[in-house]
């Protein structure tokens, strides 16, 4: 992604932030049965993409034949959330860390035991990028119809065989600025907001499911429910979760609107967003029981963007593990592995209660909108953690 990117206007980004928090389960019952069905799409890669429909691309063994096809109620991926799914971004005709989809393509069809040709999918995903030019592609693969009852699959080919369906949207991205990375990339830079720690959790899951973006995320539509209900109330003005909402974010500036939730999994550590991973620092010194870091809101607001070229190479960036918990995301891969050989390469470390008032600096990222810095992190008992 290319110095294009700072050209990007903010005209969908509100529609951007839906698709993300709810990312496919919502979206897997609704699209899938009723845009698949439609059948409005031309199969030919030739012609245009036709924007917001389902095409299914074809069967494991041949996808480039783009076909319009209904959806059978048979589908694993409807049925037990059986596949994966990976969101990219496009710009100017190409897919947006190709590289890191690629891997995602082939890490997940391992763990599913998924018989998947991701070189010819990767070519088949680009040309439908250069029809598209600026949007986002959205790529469903499920494992194929089984001959069998019940959750089994055949133990031969026909059990890894899998379906592969896509929809092309046309949308932009608000972006404040962009950060430069040392190969000449740009990641899109998110004007600063504020984030809150969310009661609902995630799964805690075994290897090799662990970090997996399965269908199954049936736990983030919980929290963004919860994230969604948060802002409504904040915006009521007669609300009484409003006014106590309200008389907490106080100390924060009048742009500084919740943006995001903070997650943690059933062992209590904290993970990731609703949408996002996050990364974070910590302070030395530990926190002082009721103080309330505003005098660096203040600080940060006065001084206007603090989020400039240095931002990701100054002091020490922490992540959570995907061990057990989460979606190890594609711009979490990509800013582990750009700040890999810097001064303080990122250290994969748990999150807990006692860090959370200690905390710095926290941003979430994701790959269709970067870096989305937080400028105050609201914890469960209130307190606001000003950065």
């Amino acid at each position: 992604m290319r110095g294009s990117v700072s050209d990007l206007s903010a005209d969908l980004s509100a529609d951007l932030s839906a698709d993300l928090s709810a990312d496919l389960s919502a979206d897997l019952s609704a699209d899938l049965s009723a845009d698949l069905t439609s059948g409005s799409v031309d199969s030919s890669l030739s012609n245009a993409v036709s924007e917001d429909n389902w095409i299914r691309l074809g069967s494991s063994d041949d996808a480039a034949a783009a076909t319009p096809a209904a959806l059978s109620l048979d589908n694993r991926g409807l049925a037990y959330a059986d596949g994966f799914f990976t969101t990219m971004g496009v710009i100017d005709g190409q897919i947006l860390w190709s590289k890191y989809h690629l891997q995602r393509l082939d890490s997940h069809a391992d763990a599913l035991q998924l018989a998947l040709d991701s070189q010819e999918l990767l070519a088949i995903l680009q040309e439908h990028a250069k029809q598209l030019q600026q949007g986002m592609l959205k790529l469903v693969v499920t494992r194929a119809a089984q001959g069998i009852r019940g959750y089994g699959y055949s133990p031969n080919a026909a059990g890894s065989a899998c379906e592969i369906w896509l929809k092309a949207s046309a949308m932009t991205v608000a972006t404040a600025e962009t950060l430069r990375l040392a190969d000449g990339c740009f990641i899109p830079l998110q004007p600063s907001s504020a984030a809150i720690c969310l009661t609902s959790q995630l799964a805690c899951l075994p290897l090799p499911l662990a970090g997996l973006k399965s269908l199954n995320r049936l736990d983030n539509v919980l929290a963004s429910g919860e994230l969604q209900r948060i802002k409504a109330q904040a915006s009521s003005p007669n609300s009484v979760q409003a006014d106590s909402l309200e008389n907490t974010h106080s100390q924060t500036s009048a742009e500084s609107t919740i943006s995001e939730g903070l997650l943690r999994d059933m062992s209590g550590h904290w993970v990731e967003g609703t949408m996002s991973n996050v990364f974070y620092q910590l302070s030395e010194l530990p926190h002082s029981p009721g103080s309330n870091n505003t005098s660096a809101i203040n600080s940060n607001n006065a001084n206007g963007n603090k989020y400039n070229a240095d931002y990701l190479g100054t002091g020490q960036w922490y992540t959570p593990s995907m061990a057990q918990s989460g979606v190890a995301g594609v711009m979490r891969q990509v800013l582990i592995d750009e700040l890999s050989t810097s001064k303080n390469p990122v250290i994969i470390r748990s999150l807990s209660d006692e860090d959370l008032p200690r905390i710095t600096q926290l941003f979430f990222c994701n790959a269709l909108r970067g870096i989305m810095p937080m400028n105050s992190l609201t914890l469960l008992s209130g307190e606001v953690v000003g950065f």
